[in-house]
């Protein structure tokens, strides 16, 4: 039994406003063959659900961002001394990225040194007296305690030097700059973002009703492939799969967070865009009836079923999501009813016809040629 693939559009598409244009454009251009033929005879093509297997596309709002993505602040206060990078540029792990003006710390350092080598000389001077008994063991001990201390704060000295110095932690893109060269800097202060974007984490949330229809069906909630619909309605070219699924549901909205994540080779996804998470669902076993067949009352939709007499009977149909051209029916027709597929609007219930029947594969097909 053949697959297909459709995608759901039942969030898009008004079922009350965009049943008529679709109607009308089908009615006018489908069928080709078997409807032309049906017409010349003044006979009404009709058919039979397709029962087929087919998967669902649906579709989810998505945020995207770098799996790492960092702000790059100042650890010391100090004027910028050096840029040397750009905006948007490209930097490897380690490289200097901003210096900040150091003469402070360099003499911070020469103090803290100068202060640890006159420790330790006291400190070797002192275990000579000590191994002579001429000093006690407590002074040996004081001696070698302000020894490591000068030690310690020469350390630090040093450390507050060394983040004068501002390096990539990772591979990555520079961001905007938020400082000029020359600025006076605050400890903490934000001098730019870091993104590594060769893979990025999309977020996306579901309703709580298709969360328990998705986990149904994949009985795991993780490592589901997906894919990525991109602003400019092009799929990205990279297949993604879900890695982490929120603990919690959000109150407030119904929704629950996904997390997909997409390997990133050439970088054309950056951090802060957004786009649609497409996710397919499999379904087996389903009927497919073409969306022109039907008409709809009172937000119900129907068909006109032909008996075996050829009378024509108003048939309300249960529908399930809304496919390209079709409709899944969850109810309401069983796989051998026929049913009209043209010229509604001009038969009545309990009306006499002649039909051409039209095999439903050829009626699906049609609908996808013209489609393409």
């Amino acid at each position: 039994m053949r697959s297909r693939f459709y995608r759901d559009r039942s969030k898009r598409t008004s079922h009350l406003l965009g049943f008529v244009p679709v109607l009308l454009l089908l009615a006018a251009c489908g069928g080709h063959h078997e409807e032309h033929e049906g017409h010349a005879q003044g006979r009404y093509p009709a058919t039979s659900p397709l029962l087929t297997d087919t998967v669902v596309a649906r579709d989810y709002v998505c945020q995207i961002h770098s799996v790492q993505h960092i702000e790059l602040r100042a650890l010391e206060k100090g004027y910028l001394q050096e840029m040397l990078v750009d905006e948007g540029q490209q930097v490897r792990e380690g490289q200097l990225l901003f210096r900040i003006k150091p003469i402070l710390y360099q003499a911070e350092v020469q103090r803290a040194q100068a202060e640890a080598e006159f420790a330790e000389i006291e400190y070797r001077n002192t275990k000579q007296l000590a191994d002579s008994n001429i000093v006690s063991p407590n002074e040996l001990a004081m001696a070698r305690a302000r020894y490591d201390k000068a030690k310690a704060e020469l350390g630090v000295a040093q450390a507050h030097l060394g983040f004068t110095e501002i390096r990539a932690p990772f591979d990555g893109i520079v961001g905007r700059f938020h400082v000029r060269k020359g600025s006076l800097l605050d400890e903490g202060e934000l001098l730019t973002e870091l993104s590594d974007n060769s893979s990025m984490w999309v977020y996306f949330n579901m309703p709580e009703a298709e969360y328990l229809a998705y986990a149904r069906d994949q009985k795991a909630g993780q490592g589901t492939k997906v894919q990525l619909l991109m602003a400019d309605s092009e799929l990205f070219d990279q297949e993604g799969e879900i890695t982490a699924i929120e603990s919690d549901f959000d109150n407030t909205t119904g929704n629950i967070a996904f997390r997909a994540t997409f390997p990133n080779p050439n970088r054309l996804l950056r951090h802060g865009q957004t786009g649609n998470i497409v996710i397919g669902t499999g379904l087996k076993d389903v009927m497919l009836i073409p969306q022109k067949a039907t008409f709809e009352v009172l937000d119900h939709r129907y068909v006109f079923v032909v008996d075996k007499d050829s009378v024509l009977h108003t048939t309300r149909v249960e529908l399930g999501p809304e496919l390209q051209h079709l409709f899944v029916v969850e109810g309401g027709l069983k796989k051998e009813d026929r049913f009209l597929l043209e010229g509604l609007r001009k038969v009545k219930e309990g009306q006499h016809v002649d039909f051409a029947f039209v095999e439903p594969d050829s009626v699906v097909s049609h609908l996808e040629l013209y489609a393409e």
